[in-house]
């Protein structure tokens, strides 16, 4: 249950850490009550919705100063060196009979530039991600209880996905009575992950991947059985 919850999260909520995570569409709503134990939920609108999630963004910015810094910097010289190159290309584009080959190469040589600018910069930025998905894990592992205990106090024994349904009205909404769940059980997050923390993703994989190794080398250990001597 938590693995496909968080999986939700981070494919519902953005991880640049200046973009909205509450769009106004989602606004969550009181559920009235005698809605026959059926309520609707957008459980990403709700983690975005959440202090914890909201006080993350707002510190991220301010503890991961220096590689925001960085890597604006880093984005200035690589425009910097593209540039000089791009008016060139554009230049030589635009002569009578044009080279087409060293064109091509001039083209081949801004995007590998570029390719390389770009993974530069994601990895500068990787503590911003990692902290992001950190802080999306904690709020997650808690969902599943609020969302019982908001079910339990509106008397709701089936909740559907917002997003997956055409059209409902606003006394099924459960969203706001998750909200007020989830702040008292989790009210804010740890921003920064421990050394050597990785996504829960990663880290199921990484032990499937043990335990794939350790199944296979008892067996790769054991003698091969003797045959029978034929009488």
């Amino acid at each position: 249950m938590k693995t496909r919850i968080a999986a939700a999260l981070v494919a519902g909520i953005a991880v640049a850490a200046t973009t909205p995570a509450f769009a106004a569409k989602d606004a969550p709503a009181a559920a009235a009550s005698g809605v026959a134990g059926i309520a609707i939920a957008n459980p990403s609108a709700v983690v975005g919705a959440s202090a914890a999630y909201q006080t993350a963004q707002q510190q991220r910015p301010v503890t991961y100063k220096p590689q925001i810094d960085q890597a604006n910097a880093r984005k200035g010289q690589i425009e910097a060196q593209l540039k000089p190159l791009i008016a060139k290309l554009e230049a030589d584009s635009k002569v009578a009979a044009p080279n087409r080959a060293a064109l091509q190469q001039q083209y081949e040589q801004i995007q590998q530039i570029e390719q390389a600018g770009q993974a530069e910069i994601q990895k500068i930025l990787e503590p911003l991600n990692l902290s992001q998905q950190y802080v999306l894990e904690q709020i997650g592992d808690k969902l599943d209880a609020a969302t019982q205990a908001a079910m339990d106090k509106k008397k709701v024994t089936l909740v559907l996905d917002s997003q997956s349904i055409i059209k409902a009205g606003q006394a099924y909404n459960l969203n706001q009575d998750i909200l007020n769940e989830l702040n008292v059980l989790i009210p804010s997050a740890q921003l920064v992950p421990p050394a050597g923390w990785m996504p829960r993703a990663q880290r199921e994989q990484q032990a499937q991947a043990q335990a794939a190794q350790q199944g296979a080398a008892p067996a790769a250990a054991q003698p091969a059985k003797k045959q029978p001597e034929g009488r």
